[in-house]
């Protein structure tokens, strides 16, 4: 089976795509051996896009308030633990000016679904950032928006948006939220994006509440063909005060082993080491890159506020300064032969 396994691998680096029973015979079989195989690729094709430069992206997380209430997140809506927050207007561009000062030319406007904050206050905010940075760029992840709201993000100078589509199956998209939110306007909103131009980010958690591994492969499926400019992944981390507070952790090696299929899958895509992958292991970042991530994204927001902005358990990195957490990812890039490039870092 093993040398079948690293067969498909092979494969896939051929054809950059398989079937749905490949894919989860990957899943449901895969050994250190495959994934240290898959890692050896892909760390092979970052390199031959990238070379050895990492993408360094800068979070400014300005608000915790949320209308949904995804069973998953520690900010969802009936939390009545969360302390509640929202950054200013001339605070988020603070936040972006001093980020400028330590080098990082992409800012990643997030938040919950906060209705405080219009589409046209968004808008505004993102022309005052280009107009005090024009040589950067600014993504943003605010959850679902209509076309017309994504259109006006768009003319005011928004380059990317994050929005991952969580799961393929609709089914298994109801039972990580409320029946309010719908599958289909998931679905919609990604493709309005692709539409309007954005430099589109989706993405799932790995081993999410009741995913299986048929249902990883379909997300597989889903990505090769929708073809994104980034993709999102991270390990399911549970949060004491949702639903799903008891619910096992996801897997950081099957993280690790998706992180370098998507790497062969689609070899220019923008692939983070997500800050969940640094909560679940100490070297998670370091070995996300290894296994093919490019993208880092080290947190500009005030250090009063990161506690609070708490999607799971465990955070890392709440009680950095911002300086401190772009030169400790400097250092630790570093010492796995890797640097930080000063770059917007576009989709190639």
């Amino acid at each position: 089976m093993q040398s079948d396994l690293k067969q498909l691998i092979d494969k896939l680096n051929t054809h950059k795509k398989l079937s749905l029973e490949e894919w989860t015979a990957l899943f449901d079989n895969y050994t250190d051996e495959e994934r240290e195989y898959a890692a050896s690729i892909a760390r092979e094709i970052s390199k031959s896009v990238f070379s050895n430069k990492i993408y360094i992206r800068g979070i400014v997380e300005f608000s915790n308030i949320c209308k949904n209430d995804c069973l998953y997140c520690g900010i969802r809506r009936s939390n009545t633990n969360a302390q509640r927050y929202r950054l200013t207007d001339d605070e988020i561009l603070l936040c972006c000016d001093e980020g400028y000062e330590y080098g990082f030319r992409t800012f990643v406007l997030q938040s919950g679904e906060d209705s405080f904050f219009t589409t046209s206050k968004m808008a505004e905010i993102v022309r005052k950032i280009k107009s005090s940075h024009p040589d950067c760029a600014v993504t943003l992840s605010l959850g679902e928006k209509e076309y017309d709201e994504l259109k006006e993000l768009k003319e005011a100078g928004a380059d990317r948006y994050l929005l991952r589509h969580e799961t393929a199956d609709k089914e298994h998209y109801e039972k990580l939220h409320p029946e309010q939110m719908s599958f289909e306007h998931r679905m919609k909103c990604l493709s309005d994006l692709l539409s309007l131009g954005f430099q589109t980010g989706a993405g799932m958690m790995i081993g999410s509440p009741y995913q299986t591994s048929r249902l990883l492969a379909k997300d597989m499926m889903f990505l090769c063909d929708l073809k994104p400019h980034m993709i999102g992944t991270g390990p399911f981390l549970p949060h004491k005060d949702t639903p799903f507070r008891d619910m096992e952790k996801g897997s950081y090696k099957l993280t690790l082993f998706v992180l370098s299929l998507c790497r062969i899958m689609l070899p220019r895509v923008l692939l983070p080491a997500t800050t969940a992958l640094g909560t679940i292991a100490p070297d998670g970042r370091e070995q996300g890159v290894l296994a093919g991530a490019n993208v880092i994204m080290p947190n500009l927001s005030p250090t009063a506020v990161r506690k609070k902005y708490m999607l799971y358990d465990g955070k890392i990195c709440t009680e950095d300064s911002s300086q401190e957490c772009r030169f400790c990812i400097q250092g630790r890039m570093k010492k796995i032969g890797y640097e930080v490039e000063i770059t917007r870092g576009d989709y190639k």
